[in-house]
């Protein structure tokens, strides 16, 4: 079922977070991202998976964060997931076994229902946790998705492909 997924859809606060909003004393919005979920990522491109960030805020650092990880679609300010996904779904012609998501709160329960897949950091509310189909023991913000993106390579035997030639990229 793992080695189908198409797409992987992601939540950022609370997921690719820590939850926390930080603002200085001009207005700006300020979020902690955790380096080692680009290692996800860039799991996911390696093996075709197109990742698609979805998330209720408008944040510039997301935006920059996102543009550094190189992620396919971004969408924010999105009240709506169910609605928004369902859409999506349709315009690219994708079913729901083409379809993960991780994500971490309520606001996501709805559009897991769309999916094939469902991951999930370890703090995340009671009702997501009782709808993954993979509970990741790492909490939001602290490396969860590359977690989430590692248990569904390692499911698909890809994860050492990968691993082999991220490691030949980096000497």
């Amino acid at each position: 079922m793992l080695n189908c997924l198409k797409y992987l859809v992601i939540d950022v606060d609370g997921t690719m977070t820590d939850g926390g909003i930080y603002y200085d004393g001009s207005g700006n919005e300020w979020k902690k991202f955790c380096v080692k979920d680009a290692c996800g990522f860039f799991a996911a491109h390696f093996v075709g998976i197109q990742t698609v960030v979805l998330t209720g805020r408008e944040c510039a650092a997301t935006v920059r964060r996102m543009n550094e990880m190189k992620v396919d679609y971004l969408f924010q300010g999105v009240k709506d997931k169910y609605k928004f996904l369902n859409s999506f779904m349709q315009k690219k012609r994708i079913c729901r076994q083409n379809l993960g998501y991780i994500g971490d709160d309520l606001n996501d329960l709805a559009a897991m229902s769309l999916v094939g897949f469902v991951g999930c950091p370890a703090n995340s509310c009671i009702e997501v946790l009782n709808r993954a189909d993979y509970i990741s023991p790492i909490n939001g913000g602290n490396g969860a998705v590359r977690d989430i993106v590692e248990y569904i390579l390692r499911a698909s035997g890809e994860w050492n492909a990968f691993c082999a030639q991220f490691c030949a990229q980096s000497q």
